[in-house]
């Protein structure tokens, strides 16, 4: 008999919702990404694994962007909403989670730390975010998703 437990989901924001909410009620428009050998290594490079896709969808209103991105904390996928203005983060949000643990993440308190953050030409954020005790490999997926993208962001932007 197994004592692994099935995780549920636990869904805080729709991807539509948090869209909607990014462009102050406009849908934007979906656009995809497709990514060149140099894009996809960057991307690699911060995820420090392979990033086994061709392309990526984004949303595009005026001079903002909107990335809907997973990746593993722990075990599981982590869906994040991540908000671009102007080359900085405007909001990151947790839309999902699928962890046994560290979903603190999800709170406001943790995702302020990313507003206004910038990109350096390291590809690093150029502020420094508070871990949580606890949620460790959750705060590295959402910081790496955020360092994407506004890399992406700034790709498409130049």
């Amino acid at each position: 008999m197994s004592t692994h437990r099935a995780l549920a989901a636990t869904q805080y924001q729709s991807n539509d919702a948090f869209i909607s909410q990014a462009f102050n009620g406009n849908s934007g428009e979906a656009k995809v990404l497709w990514l060149d050998d140099n894009l996809k290594h960057a991307v690699e490079a911060i995820l420090a694994h392979r990033f086994n896709k061709m392309r990526v969808r984004y949303w595009q209103h005026n001079n903002e962007t909107v990335w809907i991105m997973d990746e593993i904390g722990k075990e599981s996928p982590i869906t994040v909403g991540i908000h671009v203005k102007n080359q900085q983060i405007a909001q990151t949000k947790v839309l999902v989670y699928r962890e046994s643990r560290g979903d603190e993440v999800r709170h406001d308190f943790f995702t302020d730390q990313f507003k206004a953050a910038k990109l350096t030409e390291q590809h690093q954020l150029d502020k420094h975010i508070d871990g949580i005790t606890g949620a460790t490999l959750s705060v590295r997926a959402l910081t790496k998703l955020s360092r994407i993208a506004l890399l992406l962001d700034a790709h498409i932007n130049q």
